[in-house]
């Protein structure tokens, strides 16, 4: 009857250890949410151009994380699978222009709680199939009643083009199990050069549009100045008087 009450106590245990490892990455991608929302309504609201277009997260289920546990050969030990896979937290941030992303990651890491582990640059060392993409592993810490723990997150930052593309290949690639045939990994290879060329014409139109702009802001032909009406003026005035 002990030996029964000692195993059920492990059991219990761990399952509220394994709730807390998942509640951890849930906070993560909502924290790192949150932070990607307030750069968002900053620029709409203050600037004249949003460089994040979409985002979109998600946390890795347990039996996803659990089959990269078994290919990557580690132990059923919670701290060895924090360290080892740091891709359980994702988000994806897609941007209008190449020139976005790195502003992107730079506003994101020079945060002061977070920490960039890792960076890997796929937009200028493409992978052989095609891919293009920023990948940042960071490290932020989320506060629980009686702990701090230090989370690893994925963020991919990269343009629509590039996700679209990658979306593709990704269906294609599980359609056909990994074993994709030559046609199509040629017709994925160009597609790629494809969307690398859209992406530099997109950001050569839009350089030379902020030039434009640029120059009529320089010669006075920008915004013009707002003119309040005069109801508009008194009515501040009067509410002045009345602080």
């Amino acid at each position: 009857m002990e030996d029964t009450s000692i195993e059920l106590k492990n059991v219990m245990h761990w399952k509220t250890e394994m709730v807390r490892f998942m509640m951890a990455y849930k906070f993560a991608v909502e924290e790192v949410s949150t932070k990607i929302s307030i750069l968002q309504q900053e620029f709409q609201q203050i600037h004249d151009y949003n460089p994040i277009e979409h985002v979109k997260s998600r946390v890795k289920s347990p039996e996803s994380t659990f089959k990269k546990v078994q290919k990557k050969k580690l132990p059923l030990n919670l701290p060895v699978i924090r360290e080892n896979i740091r891709d359980i937290a994702g988000i994806r941030i897609n941007c209008s222009f190449v020139s976005d992303i790195h502003r992107v990651a730079d506003m994101l890491t020079q945060q002061k709680d977070i920490t960039l582990i890792e960076k890997k640059d796929y937009i200028q060392n493409p992978k052989t199939n095609g891919y293009k993409s920023l990948h940042l592993i960071v490290q932020i810490p989320i506060f629980m009643s009686d702990r701090v723990e230090n989370v690893y997150a994925e963020i991919q930052i990269r343009t629509i083009a590039m996700d679209f593309w990658a979306s593709l290949e990704h269906k294609i690639y599980y359609k056909y199990n990994k074993a994709i045939p030559k046609s199509l990994r040629d017709d994925l290879r160009d597609a790629a050069v494809t969307a690398n060329e859209l992406d530099e014409r997109m950001e050569r139109i839009h350089k030379e549009v902020s030039q434009l702009k640029e120059d009529d802001h320089q010669n006075g032909n920008g915004e013009k100045p707002i003119i309040f009406p005069p109801e508009f003026l008194s009515m501040l005035a009067e509410n002045e008087d009345k602080s």
